[in-house]
């Protein structure tokens, strides 16, 4: 009976059914880097930023296959860190798992500050640090109680966000096609090269354009995690990976071409979301406080995931025993409970920062979790490369398009973006601590 008992504890809930999976995959393509961030993108490149995200996009659909190609390769192993560990060794998955839990925790603070700005359009007078506080423990109580309303949520959160999204585009192009009259001109995709041409800010604006916009794809690889709680994961997994092109065209590509043609790049402000600006700027009566709302169900939703892999990415870590044992206790509702207990105690560090600098936290967090997302993005195309090299049919449901070339370019772009990184004043600081990190990470293993 206790032995029993013991097996159960040790197991992961599979209770996400295929729409869970399609849904989670979009709302981490969906997030606060796109909704709000997109402002700084845009300030920097103007138009020419609808190219980085179509780049940005194109690499990060090679990484997905990849991930893809492994996790079908033994839908028995709970996540793509095993694979890691098989490819790599203990020590690289030892320090890519703990990076990755970083990486998320980074992403949720940026996104409850996010919520508290969002907030701020209603309350003015709320402080942004109470708003991320009763945030947190509303999304911590829901991820309490299992793994399928986790499923559901996002599903919700997702489709509040494609919905605004498809509302966008239509509305953006439409006005652009019938030149409607807006504060400072008319709309229309003229917009997208009479005010400095597609590239306004020069090559180097255009560059330096990519930190946020490879931020907005931030936990585009989280489906990676879904694997241990997916049912069917050999159709899932494909379906909602495969249609990551589609998600950026019309997510990302759409929405900045509707946005600058709406409005001239430079009139796009930076403090704000342009989604929101855009609305309120057209005179829709009420339409800013509606996609206000959407962008703040945007990042409730990225929270939502990070208290989600933060806690799987630890359950992972403690079967290996490279996290504490408590980690790898699930309770009766398939969740591991101390995993989403202590991530969930680190997020409040989020709170104090909001009390201390409510101002210049976004930046910070935003630029340290790109920079580690971006390196365990370079370690799961380097571990499939490995993988095929070992296993040179690969796995003939879901091969990698254009192996190893896709893997070699791919790996040559994103070392690319972190080289770009250091040398920018703005993000060397981060990039310097993040290597620190990794190696002081790298050095303290010890094998158990």
């Amino acid at each position: 009976m206790k032995e029993k008992s013991t097996t159960k504890e040790q197991t992961l809930s599979r209770s996400l059914e295929g729409r869970h999976i399609q849904m989670i995959a979009i709302g981490g393509a969906i997030g606060t880097g796109l909704f709000l961030g997109s402002g700084s993108a845009i300030h920097e490149a103007g138009p020419s930023i609808i190219l980085a995200y179509t780049i940005a996009g194109f690499f990060c659909f090679f990484m997905m296959r990849a991930i893809g190609e492994l996790l079908l390769s033994d839908t028995t192993k709970h996540s793509f860190l095993d694979f890691i560990r098989i490819y790599l060794g203990d020590r690289f998955e030892f320090v890519t798992g703990w990076a990755y839990w970083l990486c998320w925790i980074t992403v949720a603070m940026a996104d409850l500050t996010a919520s508290g700005i969002y907030i701020k359009y209603w309350f003015p007078s709320v402080p942004q640090w109470l708003s991320a506080l009763v945030i947190l423990i509303i999304l911590f109580l829901m991820n309490f109680v299992n793994v399928k309303l986790f499923g559901e949520l996002e599903t919700g959160f997702s489709m509040i966000k494609i919905i605004a999204i498809i509302a966008l585009v239509v509305i953006g192009v439409g006005m652009a096609f019938l030149h409607t009259p807006v504060t400072g001109g008319n709309a229309g995709f003229s917009n997208l090269v009479s005010h400095g041409g597609f590239f306004p800010t020069g090559f180097k604006g255009f560059l330096m354009s990519f930190q946020m916009v490879i931020f907005a794809f931030v936990g585009i690889e989280m489906v990676g995690l879904t694997a241990g709680e997916a049912a069917e994961p050999e159709i899932n997994l494909p379906k909602a990976i495969n249609s990551l092109p589609i998600r950026i065209g019309l997510f990302y590509v759409g929405s900045m071409i509707a946005i600058m043609s709406v409005y001239s790049w430079q009139r796009i402000s930076t403090t704000t979301s342009p989604f929101v600006q855009v609305f309120s700027g057209i005179g829709i009566n009420g339409a800013a406080g509606i996609l206000n709302f959407v962008v703040l169900t945007a990042s409730l939703s990225a929270t939502n995931s990070c208290l989600f892999s933060t806690s799987r990415t630890l359950y992972s870590l403690s079967l290996k025993g490279n996290a504490p044992k408590k980690f790898k206790l699930v309770g009766n509702n398939g969740v591991p409970v101390w995993s989403l207990i202590f991530s969930a105690t680190a997020l409040l560090v989020i709170v104090a920062l909001n009390f201390f600098m409510p101002s210049n936290v976004f930046s910070l967090i935003s630029t340290v979790s790109t920079i580690n997302f971006i390196i365990v993005w370079i370690i799961l195309i380097w571990t499939h490369l490995l993988f095929r090299k070992k296993n040179p049919s690969g796995i003939k449901i879901f091969k990698m398009p254009l192996y190893p070339f896709s893997n070699y370019i791919s790996l040559i772009f994103f070392i690319a973006i972190l080289i770009l990184l250091l040398f920018v004043n703005t993000t060397r600081i981060p990039m310097i601590i993040t290597i620190i990190f990794w190696i002081v990470m790298l050095s303290i293993y010890h094998k158990k």
